[in-house]
């Protein structure tokens, strides 16, 4: 009797908490999901996308990026927990997640390919919406897969690398968008992005395992349940709540203080070649960057605190736009983009951590951690509807630079109220 009652209440693989630490080689595939993933968000965002807006309307450049990004965030808002909650019901024998990452790699290619031709704004918003489905739906599942497969006592480490992916993902498309601009310019930039949207999110899905849920332990697919466990409550989990409020507050000041970077070269540093400028300063970042997120990792996971690292992290990035508030100048520039690099480097690395301890079920997982994306989204679309407006009324640069460093301030004072983590 006792025997059957285990065997009937067990968890399956696909909803036990992880134990096994996750191998190098499943580390390396993820890495490089996330690279190809972040450059086929970060390269039309700081190169592409910039570029067309200022081909199509010279004298409303800003106004025009800002709509295009604006909608795509949107579009990410609805579409990350959306992917999530049906990956966390999908009982395919190929698994979960990996089904939506292929269809989300494909859907993103072929938004990159409209951006690659479009003619218009119209076309513009319509690929880069597309875009940003598909690439959410990828980030919403390979988020999943660390908490379905990294064992806590990883998860910093495994977030440090996932970090790291995303500043190279941002690099690399820098670097590439500007050597195949050269050479052929926007149709051949976007293509090459497209297919290393293809192939990372190929290799991960190929490569990895992703375990198979049972129909018996399918959550409800009824639309009224469906629809409210959308709705996380704060009062039920106020540990999610906070730990979401200040995620979404770093991601704020970051988009402040990056999403501009290019027209920030050009317009208020005066730099002669703000394109070769923004690589100085992405190189600069990167490098920071990887060195925060490797040794934030290593010492949250040995220590099992997290909270310290992102006080930390949140000090230095305030520090980095403070110095841009008050000189804007290149040197200054130069001098800020490692600082922002290493904080935000020692933030993503405890963030998963941190992020993933707090998820109030293990059936929800994917959708859970897609609410948290919307903390990744919800800037994109706020930043560029307020941006305009501080540039034109609030000081201008060193306005939106400081209103980046009460954000990510601000998002220290949240992570205190996170209670389950230490």
């Amino acid at each position: 009797m006792s025997s059957e009652t285990t065997e009937v209440t067990a968890l399956p693989e696909a909803l036990a908490e992880p134990v096994v630490r996750v191998r190098p080689g499943w580390m390396t595939l993820l890495f490089f999901a996330n690279i190809a993933l972040w450059l086929g968000i970060y390269a039309p965002i700081q190169v592409l996308l910039p570029q067309q807006a200022e081909m199509l309307d010279q004298v409303n450049k800003e106004f025009v990026l800002g709509i295009v990004m604006g909608a795509g965030a949107v579009v990410a808002l609805v579409v990350n927990p959306a992917v999530g909650l049906l990956s966390d019901r999908t009982c395919s024998r190929f698994g979960r997640r990996h089904p939506w990452t292929v269809v989300g790699a494909i859907v993103a290619a072929i938004g990159l390919l409209v951006l690659a031709f479009a003619p218009n704004v119209g076309l513009l918003i319509t690929g880069w919406c597309l875009v940003q489905a598909g690439l959410n739906g990828m980030l919403a599942t390979l988020m999943s897969a660390i908490a379905d497969r990294v064992p806590v006592g990883q998860r910093a480490q495994v977030g440090g690398l996932v970090g790291i992916a995303q500043m190279l993902g941002t690099v690399l498309g820098a670097v590439v968008v500007v050597v195949m601009l050269g050479i052929a310019g926007l149709p051949l930039a976007y293509a090459v992005c497209a297919g290393i949207v293809l192939v990372g999110a190929a290799f991960f899905v190929l490569r990895t395992p992703d375990a198979r849920l049972p129909v018996e332990h399918r959550p409800s697919s009824a639309a009224g349940e469906v629809l409210r466990n959308l709705w996380v409550s704060p009062r039920r989990h106020p540990d999610f709540a906070w730990a979401w409020s200040c995620h979404f507050m770093i991601n704020l000041g970051n988009a402040f203080g990056t999403l501009y970077l290019l027209f920030f070269l050009k317009d208020a540093v005066h730099y002669a070649d703000p394109d070769t400028g923004l690589l100085i300063m992405m190189g600069l970042y990167g490098v920071a960057l990887v060195i925060g997120a490797v040794l934030a990792g290593h010492f949250s996971d040995k220590s099992g605190r997290r909270k310290p690292y992102v006080l930390a992290a949140s000090g230095v990035m305030a520090l980095a736009a403070l110095l841009l508030v008050i000189w804007q100048s290149w040197p200054v520039a130069l001098a800020a983009s490692p600082l922002l690099g290493v904080g935000f480097g020692a933030y993503m690395a405890v963030a998963l951590a941190m992020l993933t301890q707090v998820l109030p079920t293990a059936q929800d997982r994917a959708k859970d951690l897609g609410v948290i994306n919307i903390a990744n989204s919800l800037p994109q679309v706020v930043a560029p509807l307020l941006t305009p407006l501080v540039l034109a009324y609030l000081g201008g640069y060193s306005g939106l630079f400081a209103a980046s460093a009460v954000a990510t301030l601000l998002a220290a004072v949240l992570v205190l109220r996170v209670k389950a983590v230490r």
